[in-house]
């Protein structure tokens, strides 16, 4: 299994690996945060985890938020390298929230929220 300590290291080279400018007016950062983290909609036989979030307020700024309990529980005892994937996986599609979001964009909102009416329909 692969620690927190080493998620971290993986998250922090992957976000060292992605352009610059990915983190435009990202002013709060990117975490991984060691909690497990569910859907409060989450159904009990059919757990929603979050591994990830795009987070914007007004008093703490725009920021990301991984989290490592929440991985650990949808990848248990994952491979290093796929481990890694995933977590670049999430950053991205956190990231990509970030940037519509400056943009004044929706679609991947769109998405995630279609997802999760298929989810509901499951």
């Amino acid at each position: 299994m692969v620690t927190f300590d080493e998620a971290a290291a993986m998250l922090d080279e992957i976000a060292d690996e992605l352009p610059e400018a990915f983190y435009k007016d990202l002013n709060g950062g990117v975490y991984l945060l060691p909690e497990i983290k569910k859907n409060s909609k989450s159904r009990k036989r059919q757990p929603l985890y979050i591994l990830g979030e795009y987070i914007s307020r007004y008093d703490l700024g725009n920021f990301i938020n991984l989290y490592y309990g929440s991985f650990m529980e949808v990848y248990p005892n994952t491979p290093e390298r796929e481990l890694r994937q995933s977590l670049k996986r999430v950053l991205i599609h956190e990231l990509t929230h970030h940037l519509e979001f400056l943009a004044g964009e929706r679609g991947l909102e769109i998405k995630d929220e279609a997802e999760m009416e298929r989810y509901w329909r499951s």
